[in-house]
């Protein structure tokens, strides 16, 4: 089972049925996440927010997620998530001109994630931050309206994207899809 860890955003929905074309997925509202609670799942997904990092006091999320510092099960970030991740590893936010419109993003480093894909993949951004490459991760993807559209951990099993895969068509599905992989290949180890 994937968990996905639902921080407000309209787009859960369509997250969810994209992670159940390949695995059980089971939603649960951030006020109410404690990890101690999931530790059977095979994965994590951090869905994006109605939240401008730049503008709120990033602490409280900071404390909720501090479990990321741990955690040896996937877990995949996906903009809002993929922000607090990454700021969670010492990340810088920063606002930037508004993006609710497709982009290509550029992959620039070997990645599970974007397995049998092109090395440029089109995905639907909804955003206005973006966050710099924190510590002890590698910089995977670039576009031209977000420096750090992809990254991944150096040696943990942790992944963020800028976009939504959720509303990107086959190349978000496919994307998922590889992220399921993940957790299976970790779980069978």
């Amino acid at each position: 089972m994937i968990v996905i860890i639902d921080c407000g955003s309209t787009k859960v929905p369509l997250l969810e049925e994209m992670v159940y074309e390949f695995e059980d997925t089971e939603t649960v509202l951030l006020s109410d996440f404690q990890i101690n609670d999931y530790v059977n799942a095979l994965g994590y997904i951090i869905s994006g927010a109605p939240i401008l990092i730049t503008e709120k006091h990033p602490q409280p999320f900071l404390d909720q997620f501090e479990w990321l510092k741990t955690i040896e099960k996937p877990v995949l970030g996906i903009c809002f998530g993929h922000q607090i991740m990454g700021m969670t590893f010492e990340a810088f936010p920063n606002r930037q001109k508004e993006d609710r419109d497709w982009q290509t993003v550029e992959i620039i480093a070997d990645c599970l994630l974007f397995n049998k894909m092109a090395s440029e993949i089109d995905f639907m951004e909804d955003h206005c931050e973006c966050i710099s490459i924190p510590r002890g991760f590698i910089h995977v993807g670039v576009s031209d309206s977000c420096i750090n559209e992809a990254m991944m951990h150096e040696t943990k099993p942790l992944f963020g994207v800028q976009f939504h895969p959720e509303v990107s068509g086959n190349s978000g599905a496919l994307l998922i899809e590889n992220f399921v992989n993940i957790c299976h290949s970790i779980e069978n180890k």
